[in-house]
């Protein structure tokens, strides 16, 4: 393969990939159909905005904020079913019985744990040791602006832990998993192992005062920007939403088999931080994994980051095999 150059490199050299949103097939269908996949996600943004900017209270609470995200997520899945961007990533049983094992264990184990060694926990231990106050100056900002910085401030986070994961072999290690998965859907983000889900977890925004409809308004933004990361359904998304905010299209070639190209597009929400860094490549990949698509097990998920480290380990420090002389 000869690939495209993308700045100084060259991507799709090793697996088949698609550069340049100009490429990128469109919705097809009649003008209602074309109407609702180019309009659905902006749509869902400024409604999740309006809802948690007036909403009452009573209503705006963080019971609220699961319901809605359940039933989102059920929608998507929906939309999943009836339109999918990509046969080859159609939900089987197996696929669907390994996405609610690792939801189910970032709600119950992943939780509690980040209950006692979380960011939460971290932030408030620095503060205390070296007697820092929060920002309170934030809480003065208008509410939108507040919510903006949260979720910009987590996702700037997450892009340089992400970035670093590819580029540190010991966070490569329990990162690596999440890129054995063959195919996108809703539920894919939850997939890795629970040491790596833990890190691309963590955040600073603790260190900063917000208002707590603030912090329920940012998590609105972020499930009505960052939930289609992973899923196989296709949008004519707006010009200025591929420019501005993280799309299917940019998380495929991500997981792409091709080395170069995963190593492109590390932000969860807003892709222009990748523009910025030079990292963002438009574009899109249907072939998705390592070793050639090769799909991992559940144990061999949780284990993996282990047992190739002490590979590595014992290859690294091992004592030489002495040979017999003939």
């Amino acid at each position: 393969m000869n690939g495209v150059r993308v700045g100084k490199r060259m991507i799709g050299t090793q697996a088949p990939v698609t550069v340049g949103w100009e490429n990128i097939p469109r919705v097809e269908g009649g003008p209602v159909k074309q109407f609702i996949f180019t309009w659905f996600q902006p749509a869902v943004l400024f409604a999740a905005i309006l809802f948690w900017y007036y909403a009452p209270n009573s209503i705006a609470k963080a019971s609220t904020a699961i319901g809605i995200g359940i039933g989102f997520r059920v929608l998507l899945l929906t939309l999943e079913w009836f339109f999918p961007r990509h046969e080859s990533w159609r939900l089987t049983w197996k696929e669907l019985t390994t996405d609610l094992f690792f939801v189910g264990l970032g709600y119950t184990v992943l939780r509690m744990v980040d209950g006692y060694i979380g960011d939460t926990v971290m932030i408030e231990a620095i503060q205390k040791w070296f007697d820092w106050d929060k920002f309170t100056w934030f809480l003065a900002m208008p509410l939108l602006l507040q919510a903006f910085l949260i979720s910009f401030i987590f996702d700037f986070g997450q892009y340089w832990m992400h970035r670093g994961m590819h580029n540190w072999y010991p966070l490569w290690l329990p990162h690596s998993v999440h890129h054995y998965i063959t195919q996108l859907n809703i539920n894919k983000g939850a997939v890795g192992n629970p040491v790596e889900l833990f890190l691309i977890g963590l955040g600073i925004g603790g260190f900063f005062d917000f208002l707590p409809r603030a912090a329920l308004l940012a998590g609105a933004i972020g499930m009505a920007i960052g939930s289609y990361q992973h899923i196989n359904v296709r949008f004519n998304s707006p010009r200025w939403w591929r420019f501005l905010f993280h799309t299917t299209e940019h998380h495929s070639l991500h997981h792409s088999q091709d080395f170069e190209a995963s190593r492109s597009n590390f932000t969860n929400t807003y892709i222009f931080i990748d523009r910025i860094f030079g990292t963002c490549v438009d574009g899109e990949a249907e072939l998705l994994g390592m070793e050639g698509g090769r799909r991992m097990s559940i144990r061999e998920q949780m284990t993996f980051p282990f047992t190739e480290g002490w590979k590595t380990l014992k290859e690294k420090f091992g004592r030489p095999v002495a040979v017999p002389a003939e």
